[in-house]
């Protein structure tokens, strides 16, 4: 689905990736799930790209439902995926910690693990190589995305900017659809590791010009990445006051 100039969604409201297209190249941000394999070749027909014009994938974060079809990708088409050092153990499949589930609806949870289930999230299959990445990083594949350290909601999490797309990828540092609770706006992500960082982190994204913030769950947010944070900060807040 397109966006704006040079960005396009694939997924939807419950998971989703991203594609950077420019004239030198595709980026690609998160890889959902294993079987938005099918939606990312059906999204390069549309456009009338070939799948070798996919220069890179960028991972927000390491967690299973972001590295989605990044080894098939990588192993079958020698594009390289690019991970923040310190999800690096995380994306190939090393141990996270237990998170609480916090609250939740029957009937969104439901929905969030039969989409999963759906797109193949329970055969994932993690990455065997990646390219490290740190903060601050502009990286040499198309759209020029600079990297945003966000951590909190894994340790190596990141924010990837790309101003081509007048866009902030942000992955799960916050999400505009709970998978749990169906709740919608800008808010906390759920199964984050460290609530407090990773509010705390968002300051990160205050001056970022930008007039897409891009989450791996929910709704693309039309809007500055500060009023997002506000939002963000205002909606767990009111969670907890």
């Amino acid at each position: 689905m397109k966006l704006g100039p040079h960005l396009h969604r694939l997924g939807n409201d419950i998971v989703a990736a991203y594609l950077i297209d420019v004239p030198e190249g595709i980026t690609i941000i998160d890889a959902g799930l294993p079987g938005h394999w099918r939606d990312l070749q059906d999204e390069l027909a549309a456009i009338g790209r070939p799948i070798s014009d996919v220069r890179g994938v960028v991972l927000t974060h390491g967690d299973s439902d972001h590295v989605g079809f990044a080894e098939r990708l990588r192993r079958e088409h020698g594009v390289p995926v690019y991970v923040h050092a310190a999800d690096a153990d995380r994306a190939r499949g090393g141990d996270k910690p237990k998170t609480e589930m916090g609250r939740m609806r029957l009937a969104p949870t439901l929905g969030f693990f039969a989409y999963a289930l759906r797109k193949g999230g329970v055969r994932t299959t993690y990455l065997t190589e990646v390219t490290e990445v740190a903060d601050g990083d502009v990286l040499d594949l198309p759209g020029a995305p600079r990297v945003i350290g966000l951590p909190g909601h894994s340790p190596g999490s990141i924010a990837v900017h790309v101003p081509a797309a007048r866009a902030v990828f942000v992955g799960d540092g916050l999400t505009t659809r709970h998978v749990l609770t169906g709740r919608t706006g800008p808010q906390p992500a759920p199964f984050t590791d460290d609530p407090a960082a990773a509010l705390a982190s968002l300051t990160a994204l205050a001056n970022v010009d930008a007039d897409w913030v891009l989450p791996g769950h929910g709704a693309p947010w039309h809007g500055s990445p500060a009023e997002a944070a506000a939002s963000v900060r205002a909606a767990a807040s009111a969670a907890t006051g």
